[in-house]
């Protein structure tokens, strides 16, 4: 199994469906995200948003009880590069080529589609 991993996630459209600037419904992400957590993998949360509206994306975690390692920046890359560039082994991303997606009646855009991810991190080894 692939542990210890630094994962990147995003947050509208991937975590909760698209409702920028307000905070999206729920989409299934929180059971597979405290699973890569307890299989020992760091999250990252990798987003667009700052300030007031970067606090409700961390606050989405928060009350889940998923913890995050760190928000838009990898503490430990500062060690080995200067690039502004967020440094993980693994971004999950519903605008990432492959990401799998679905619609919903609840969202106007695709969103991350968690079950087949979860089959996805399954298969690799992730989970």
């Amino acid at each position: 199994m692939n542990s210890g991993l630094t994962i990147a996630i995003d947050f509208d459209g991937t975590c909760v469906t698209h409702e920028y600037p307000y905070l999206g419904t729920d989409i299934g992400a929180e059971p597979v995200l405290k699973e890569l957590v307890a299989a020992g993998h760091k999250l990252i949360l990798y987003t667009m948003r700052s300030d007031k509206l970067e606090k409700i994306a961390v606050e989405w975690f928060k009350e889940r009880n998923i913890p995050l390692y760190a928000v838009n920046i990898n503490p430990e890359q500062k060690k080995w590069t200067k690039s502004t560039k967020l440094y993980a082994d693994l971004y999950i991303d519903d605008n990432a080529l492959g990401c799998p997606l679905k619609t919903s009646p609840n969202s106007v855009r695709p969103h991350v589609d968690w079950d087949r991810v979860r089959e996805i991190l399954v298969k690799e080894g992730f989970l």
